[in-house]
């Protein structure tokens, strides 16, 4: 059989390994050089700088002849890196976006090669087993007490907010729509899910000091029971503006006692749970109907690696889809295990390989130090900033957001800076809206991060303060 050239050698089979090996040592290089290039969180220039250097490096990007593998794969590998922004550097700090670990990517290159489709068991023996293994042992983190808690892999937050909705609406009894009642710090996902839905606009609660109020919440949860139809409330558990986590306890005695059905979106800090130290932060999770959990914000895992935690494989049995190509009945009854309904996509990615993999190397007690860490961090950063005579601290960080401030900064002083650092490629810094205005948002996730990074973020801002 001949060798086919390297553009068009396949990365499956036997000889797939042996094709991959030269390219791979290309993009690493790429990669290198690009990073080398680029020298710090953010290409410098901003928008206009970036897609000028983009459409300079690659154009023409479907020219009549190709230029070969190696020349396509470093150029556009060193451009990508080139102008990249890297969570891996320390002042790269603006969103729940992590640096993955080496070996989670080294895995994640793996399932590409592959390739199994995640939608019938044919297309992926041994990742819809891993599949099942590996999500199950994520559930019982969340619900240990549960007989066989099990978890649906998802895209993150968003999707997995929306699962949650939609299990909520279809267990829902009786002809009226369900109601959502979650606070003015749930993620914009709910709302948009409730839009997607048709279900009614969600009655969102004050959060004035960035959580729900179990006061609030008992008033609007009696005023609804008896006067509407089912009821769901959303509760977070690492909010993206700060890191805040509602008092689940209370929350999900409310849910209870008002005959509510709860969701937790636990997307930021659900990786807690790995923790000894921290876990506790979580008490009440184990309450909730369902849970969203994010593995590519505080888990270091390539995007996407969300999940859903259910206590019970029952509560699954909405999304339950037949396609005589992928689940025939007669299939499944010989034992042939049903992907189909185990998501709302169709094709999807063997995104559990990363995780795995992840947690099989470092287990609980690894992700658990490297979560220790990263809040330490944070920490450290609002220690840097109460002792800092030009800064002003919002409050102390629960998980690894720190919001802060220039003393006497208004909005469009602190909004210009920000942009400042972007155009310069110096820092990449977040901003968040509370009731006493805007602030600067570090979200720290790189558990590398040391008190002198910290310390030179901090200059780097003081650096553009109108004097």
């Amino acid at each position: 059989m001949s060798v086919p050239p390297a553009g068009t050698a396949l990365a499956g089979g036997t000889n797939g390994p042996r094709a991959l090996r030269p390219l791979l040592d290309t993009v690493l290089d790429a990669l290198t050089t690009g990073a080398e290039d680029r020298a710090g969180p953010l290409p410098a220039g901003g928008p206009d700088a970036v897609t000028r250097a983009v459409h300079d490096a690659c154009h023409p990007l479907l020219p009549e002849h190709g230029t070969g593998p190696h020349t396509a794969l470093r150029t556009l590998v060193h451009t990508l890196a080139a102008g990249a922004a890297d969570p891996a550097d320390p002042h790269c700090a603006a969103h729940l976006h992590c640096p993955p670990l080496a070996l989670a990517t080294a895995a994640d290159l793996a399932a590409g090669a592959l390739n199994p489709s995640m939608d019938s068991w044919d297309q992926a023996p041994a990742a819809s087993a891993l599949e099942a293994l590996t999500s199950r042992a994520l559930a019982r983190l969340v619900y240990p007490q549960a007989t066989a808690p099990d978890a649906l892999i998802t895209t993150g937050g968003t999707e997995s907010n929306q699962l949650g909705i939609l299990l909520a609406r279809e267990t829902a009894a009786g002809n009226a729509p369900l109601q959502i009642v979650c606070g003015a710090n749930a993620h914009h996902s709910i709302h948009r899910s409730a839009w997607l839905l048709g279900l009614p606009q969600p009655l969102t609660l004050p959060t004035p000091d960035g959580t729900l109020t179990p006061d609030t919440v008992h008033t609007c949860l009696a005023t609804l029971t008896g006067h509407t139809g089912p009821v769901l409330l959303t509760a977070t558990a690492g909010t993206t503006d700060s890191g805040a986590i509602d008092p689940l306890p209370a929350l999900a005695d409310l849910a209870e006692h008002h005959g509510a059905r709860l969701h937790i979106d636990a997307a930021y800090g659900g990786p807690l749970l790995f923790s000894d130290t921290h876990h506790t932060a979580l008490e009440g999770l184990t309450r909730a109907h369902t849970v969203a959990l994010d593995l590519h914000k505080l888990g270091w895992q390539p995007v996407a690696a969300g999940l859903l935690a259910v206590p019970d494989p029952a509560t699954l049995a909405p999304l339950t889809h037949q396609a005589d190509y992928l689940n025939a009945d007669d299939d499944t009854e010989a034992g042939l295990p049903d992907l189909l309904s185990r998501s709302l996509r169709t094709t999807r990615r063997p995104d559990i390989l990363k995780i795995a993999v992840t947690l099989k190397a470092l287990g609980r007690h690894g992700l658990g130090e490297l979560v220790d860490r990263t809040l330490a961090a944070a920490q450290d950063l609002a220690d840097l900033i109460e002792a800092h005579p030009h800064y002003e601290l919002h409050s102390r960080p629960t998980l690894s957001t720190v919001l802060f401030r220039p003393t006497h900064a208004d909005d469009t002083t602190l909004a210009t800076i920000r942009r400042t650092l972007l155009t310069d490629g110096q820092a990449v810094l977040g901003r968040a809206t509370t009731p006493t205005g805007l602030w600067l948002k570090a979200t720290l996730l790189n558990p590398h991060t040391q008190t002198g990074d910290l310390t030179t973020l901090l200059k780097l801002v003081e650096g553009h303060i109108p004097r």
